[in-house]
């Protein structure tokens, strides 16, 4: 193997911006702000999720950012502030690395992830298990 998920990571950690819970939290709700959830819908569902966040699976993160994709998101075309989030960090370090190599300026992910939110009293709503 050339490179590792380790590797990666420490690529990623050396160009993106990571906050921490502390400084998610004084950024949630504000109206250039939005939060997206880079999980599963099972991990979603299972777990909850950051109030208001936007649910992008990680699997579809290029797709919905590129504005010439068929699947292109139209959140990700305004001009707001990304704060992208997964269970622990690693894939939204990953996804952040990703979206600034496509073009996002303001994009940063959450350090530790909803795990850590969650460990630190951060507001968390249930999501509906889709049938």
């Amino acid at each position: 193997m050339r490179k590792g998920y380790k590797q990666l990571l420490a690529e990623a950690d050396a160009v993106v911006t990571a906050i921490d819970v502390a400084e998610a939290a004084s950024l949630h709700g504000q109206g250039d702000v939005v939060f997206v959830d880079l999980r599963d819908p099972r991990e979603r569902e299972r777990d909850g999720a950051i109030p208001g966040a936007f649910s992008c699976p990680r699997g579809m993160l290029e797709f919905w950012i590129d504005p010439e994709s068929p699947y292109a998101k139209p959140v990700f075309a305004a001009d707001k502030r990304f704060v992208f989030y997964c269970a622990s960090g690693w894939r939204s370090a990953l996804a952040t690395k990703t979206a600034q190599e496509m073009g996002l300026a303001r994009v940063c992910h959450l350090t530790g992830g909803f795990t850590a939110w969650k460990a630190a009293g951060g507001t968390v709503e249930a999501l509906p298990a889709k049938g």
